[in-house]
């Protein structure tokens, strides 16, 4: 049978035992150009299908694929990193979490998605909300851009429902700390033991909330807002921007809501 894969893992690093960021290198060449807040697809081998005959006569597996947004800065271009969830009743993560550092997977060579921040102006205010894993693209953008200074100040708001449930929260953490620019706001909804910002990820939208915890007002006419992650947070965000004089950005109408929902 012929060997599909074209990638190895070559670093896990565990959040907790149902998060995690993987790092994954194409056997050959550098990864794809891309910008940040793409994603491309991974894939392994489907255990219970059989395979397919191709046209050289030769057995082919059956792959389960699945896209994911891109963490690693797009100036990388050795390997990939991926900041993926557990699905316990999922077709390719349960198998995923077997394969451990060294094993073999199948990594596309496009790169797809227009969740960039190539049409906000210079000089505007980034908001970037996410719940869960949606915080991936943020943090390609922010390594790849934050440097340049192009954007007068960064909110990376991330909501879960438990603290160990916050993904990259050192490195946000260490990145808030040494610049005055950048503001970032976990959000936990159902940990007790959290002793930080609580409670769904609108509520931090809110224009006192938002004032208090960004330090800065959340303007239609200085902010661009980013929203990534679990449909109903988008619907409930978006519609409560709109009210409040944002726009929903489109190729052929450019607003300042910029949308990718998880599933």
């Amino acid at each position: 049978m012929s060997d599909p894969y074209n990638a190895t893992i070559t670093r896990i690093d565990e959040f907790n035992e149902y998060l995690a960021v993987f790092h994954i290198k194409p056997d050959e060449g550098e990864v794809p150009a891309f910008e940040p807040g793409q994603f491309t697809t991974l894939g392994l081998i489907d255990p219970q299908a059989e395979p397919k005959i191709g046209k050289d006569g030769q057995p082919k597996p059956k792959l389960i694929k699945r896209a994911y947004s891109i963490g690693s800065s797009s100036g990388r271009r050795d390997q990939m990193e991926f900041f993926i969830i557990l699905v316990e009743d999922g077709a390719l993560t349960p198998l995923l979490w077997k394969v451990g550092v060294g094993g073999r997977i199948w990594m596309s060579s496009k790169i797809s998605g227009d969740f960039t921040l190539e049409s906000v102006p210079d000089g505007k205010d980034l908001v970037l909300v996410s719940t869960g894993t949606g915080l991936a693209p943020y943090i390609s953008m922010m390594r790849r851009y934050h440097a340049e200074r192009r954007w007068n100040r960064w909110v990376i708001i991330n909501g879960v429902r438990y603290a160990k449930d916050f993904g990259y929260v050192d490195e946000l953490r260490a990145m808030e700390a040494a610049h005055d620019d950048l503001v970032y706001l976990p959000l936990a909804t159902r940990d007790d033991t959290w002793t930080g910002l609580k409670g769904r990820v609108p509520t931090i939208l809110e224009p006192e909330a938002f004032r208090t915890h960004a330090g800065a007002p959340l303007d239609p006419d200085q902010s661009h807002v980013f929203l990534c992650g679990n449909p109903q947070m988008i619907d409930d965000v978006e519609a409560g921007l709109l009210d409040r004089g944002f726009t929903t950005h489109k190729k052929r109408e450019p607003g300042n809501i910029h949308l990718e929902r998880y599933w």
